[in-house]
């Protein structure tokens, strides 16, 4: 009887332990990423644009309710409410309203609309990296104007030629910064209501009206990007650069030691190490730079920081085509590491911010279209942006690929496992052959 009691006791405790647990698992959840670099998850930069998003989140979905996007949607949008318990989504079906559908500018089954605030986002693309992005824009709290000169040959924000910025600035714009042209030929100064100004390459003398405007502009408290490029230092640029007290240094760097990365060209710069900088903190992508000047400090107010310096192997040489030349110190060539990017800082005169900040770079060809897609060019020039505009705590979301994506073997492997892969079916085929033939003789 006690026996009885005992089995009966146990499979009670074990019942309850199981509507326990089942309980728990409906309230409670875990999950383990063991994909390569975690790569089902959300990056840590997403994670962080979250943290940035302090007021709920709302995520409305046009889809219909038949729909296999639905669950879809909802998987995707749960590895964030993870991390953001206030982010809500809910489903509206099309056919319910046609007409409202139309008023709200819902073209496609399944777009997304995110509402932080008073704000509200369109999306029509389910990736972590639009998505990151449409965040990224809400926490800006405002789309940031960027004015970019114009009329002197610089390098176009929305052009598409290959010494453009089109592709990048296409990919800021999804961020919420926004490009328009500031043609010194027509207005007299900066509009009050840009947050950046972009000096990109130059290739014609500034009228003295431009350099001018471009000096107000940081008497007044603006942040500014300059990049330029071995051979321009002579364009009506000299009030500018003694305002940020840098100057550029004769020819252009050459760097021998890109070989090892595969690059040919001692003229393009391979940067794998940066000094320590709040743009570069944690920045572990490779960077590719063509046509590099090194840049040096005068005096001025600012507090400057190295952004980018080339390795010892380099040296300056006047600027040229065909072979690297040699080093010559006879010539007046220095050796490296040599600066070619400054971070400048200082108090800033508009009320509005407690810092003032410029980067100048003496290269403009690695956010161009041809080489944008090369390293972590992208990912650092976004990092600058952020820096410039003061959003610090936004980086983009860089590309995470495994290396298990490819696959390298030589012509010895490849025999091999062609010899594999015909050998195996055909011992199959024998081992089959000999248990039908062993079972038929019994």
């Amino acid at each position: 009887m006690r026996a009885r009691l005992d089995g009966l006791l146990f499979y009670t405790l074990l019942l309850l332990a199981a509507a326990a647990l089942g309980y728990l698992s409906t309230r409670y959840g875990t999950s383990w990423d063991w994909t390569y670099a975690a790569r089902a998850s959300i990056a840590p930069q997403s994670i962080a644009v979250l943290h940035e998003l302090k007021q709920p989140l709302q995520v409305t979905s046009y889809v219909d309710p038949g729909s296999a996007l639905r669950a879809t949607i909802s998987g995707f949008i749960a590895r964030y409410q993870r991390y953001k318990p206030d982010l809500t989504l809910r489903f509206i079906d099309p056919a319910t309203d046609p007409a409202a559908i139309r008023a709200a500018g819902i073209s496609v089954d399944g777009e997304l609309v995110l509402r932080y605030g008073d704000r509200s986002l369109h999306l029509t693309q389910l990736s972590d990296q639009s998505f990151t992005d449409a965040l990224a824009d809400l926490a800006r709290g405002g789309t940031r104007l960027v004015a970019f000169v114009t009329g002197d040959g610089e390098r176009s924000a929305n052009g598409r030629a290959n010494a453009d910025l089109g592709s990048f600035m296409a990919q800021m714009a999804a961020q919420g910064v926004r490009a328009l042209p500031l043609n010194f030929a027509q207005v007299a100064s900066v509009p009050q209501n840009a947050n950046l100004v972009v000096l990109a390459s130059p290739l014609a003398q500034l009228a003295p009206g431009a350099a001018q405007a471009l000096v107000h502009w940081l008497h007044d408290g603006g942040n500014l990007l300059w990049l330029t490029d071995p051979g321009s230092e002579h364009l009506g640029l000299a009030p500018l650069a003694q305002e940020l007290g840098v100057r550029a240094l004769p020819g252009e760097i050459i760097d021998p030691s890109g070989a090892a990365a595969g690059v040919r060209d001692p003229r393009v710069l391979v940067v794998s190490h940066y000094p320590p900088d709040p743009i570069t903190r944690d920045f572990a992508l490779d960077t590719a730079f063509p046509g590099v000047v090194a840049l040096a400090r005068t005096q001025g107010n600012w507090k400057y920081t190295p952004l980018l310096v080339s390795s010892p192997q380099s040296y300056t040489a006047a600027a040229g085509v065909g072979a690297a030349p040699a080093y010559a110190a006879s010539a007046g060539d220095l050796r490296g590491p040599l600066d070619f990017g400054f971070a400048l800082t200082r108090l800033s005169a508009n009320p509005l911010h407690t810092e003032q900040r410029v980067v100048v770079i003496g290269d403009g060809d690695f956010l161009s279209n041809t080489f944008i897609g090369n390293g972590g060019n992208a990912a650092l020039g976004t990092r600058i942006f952020d820096w410039l505009l003061g959003d610090d705590a936004l980086v983009r979301l860089p590309p995470r690929t495994a290396p298990d994506c490819h696959l390298d073997i030589g012509q010895r492997g490849l025999n091999a496992l062609t010899l594999t892969l015909i050998a195996l079916p055909l011992l199959l085929l024998a081992l089959a052959s000999a248990l039908w033939l062993r079972r038929r003789r019994r």
